[in-house]
C-alpha cells in the first residue's frame, strides 16, 4: 500500500467521521436538543456541548490518522500489508472496547466499566495502546454518548497513563533480562 492509496482511505475515513458526527448532531438538534456534557457529571464545571464534535472529530480523525499513515508510510514496505492489518484490528477493536465501555456506562452497569477502565492500563503491559489507532477508536466509539471532549481527554490521560505502563515496565524487564544474562555467563 502506498502513500496516495493511504491518503484516500485516510481522506474517505474523515469524510465519513464527518458525515456521521454532523447526521447526528443534526437529528439531535430536529429532535430534542444537541445534549451537553459536565466534566465528572458536576453541573459547577464548565458544560460541554457536543456541538464541538462537529470540529473536533473531523480535525483529530484527520491528525491521528495522519500519525498512522506516516508510520505505515515509513515502514519497510514489506511489512507494510501486516501493519496494516495490525491498525485495521487495533482501530475495530478499540472501537468495540470504547461502546462497551459506553453503553455500560449509559445503562448503569458500574461493575462492567469499573472493570474496563483499569483493564485498559492492565492491556497497556502487553499492548501499544497508547498509539493513534487505538486513540482514534476509543475516542469515536464514545463520541456518541458523551460528546467529542470529554472521551478527546479521557483518551489523552489514557494514552499518556498507559505510554508510561508500557514504556516503564518493558524497561525494568529489559534491565532484570540483562541482569539475569550477565550472572548466568558470569
Amino acid at each position: 500500500m502506498n502513500e496516495n492509496q493511504l491518503t484516500r482511505i485516510s481522506n474517505y475515513f474523515v469524510g465519513f467521521v464527518t458525515l456521521t458526527i454532523w447526521s447526528l448532531l443534526i437529528w439531535q438538534y430536529l429532535n430534542e436538543g444537541v445534549p451537553s456534557h459536565y466534566l465528572l457529571q458536576n453541573p459547577e464545571y464548565p458544560e460541554l456541548s457536543n456541538w464541538w464534535g462537529a470540529l473536533l472529530l473531523p480535525v483529530l480523525s484527520w491528525a491521528l490518522l495522519g500519525i498512522v499513515k506516516k508510520r505505515i508510510v515509513n515502514s519497510p514496505e514489506e511489512s507494510r500489508p501486516l501493519l496494516v492489518k495490525q491498525v485495521v484490528i487495533s482501530l475495530v477493536i478499540s472501537l468495540v472496547y470504547g461502546a462497551i465501555l459506553s453503553v455500560s456506562f449509559l445503562y448503569g452497569y458500574d461493575e462492567v466499566s469499573s472493570v474496563l477502565f483499569p483493564g485498559i492500563l492492565f492491556l497497556a503491559l502487553f499492548f501499544r495502546v497508547y498509539r493513534a489507532e487505538f486513540l482514534l477508536g476509543f475516542i469515536l466509539s464514545m463520541s456518541f454518548v458523551f460528546g467529542a471532549i470529554l472521551p478527546t481527554i479521557f483518551a489523552a490521560l489514557i494514552g499518556l497513563a498507559s505510554a508510561i505502563v508500557y514504556f516503564v515496565v518493558h524497561f525494568i524487564w529489559a534491565k532484570v533480562s540483562r541482569l539475569k544474562s550477565t550472572k548466568q555467563t558470569a
